[in-house]
């Protein structure tokens, strides 16, 4: 009876020994399950990397479309980023006062009950750069 359970026991370790080398190399080896499973989610990576350029390049070419048709986004643009005004405009520039090392100034006492107490400064500025 022993000599049955053991030749019971060496079918299934010989399968193992070479099964067990054939398993290991399909799931690591250089073309692997696993390599196969790391190069799909890079792929899912660069085909959303793909579809947010898509649509960045879609709203940039709406942009240029309407720099180069509609006139009031161009003046709305050179106002946004080149600090251009129109002519007989004033622009007012706020200065914020500092609380002291103290504390909170009366400043923020003020700012809390709702009270603005702020300096306007008024500069005026034409189109030929002068101030």
């Amino acid at each position: 009876m022993s000599a049955e359970r053991g030749r019971f026991w060496k079918i299934p370790l010989t399968i193992l020994c070479i099964l067990g080398p054939f398993a290991a190399w399909l799931g690591f080896g250089e073309r692997g399950l696993f390599r196969l499973y790391n190069t799909e989610m890079e792929r899912q990576e660069y085909v959303e990397r793909i579809r947010e350029l898509a649509e960045e390049n879609q709203a940039l070419l709406e942009e240029v479309r309407r720099l180069r048709s509609d006139m009031k986004y161009v003046e709305a643009v050179a106002r946004r980023e080149l600090n251009l005004i129109k002519e007989n405009e004033a622009i007012y520039k706020f200065k914020k006062k500092a609380s002291g090392p103290g504390g909170p100034g009366p400043e923020s006492m003020n700012a809390r009950k709702g009270r603005k107490e702020r300096t306007p400064q008024k500069e005026v500025r034409s189109n030929d750069g002068k101030q």
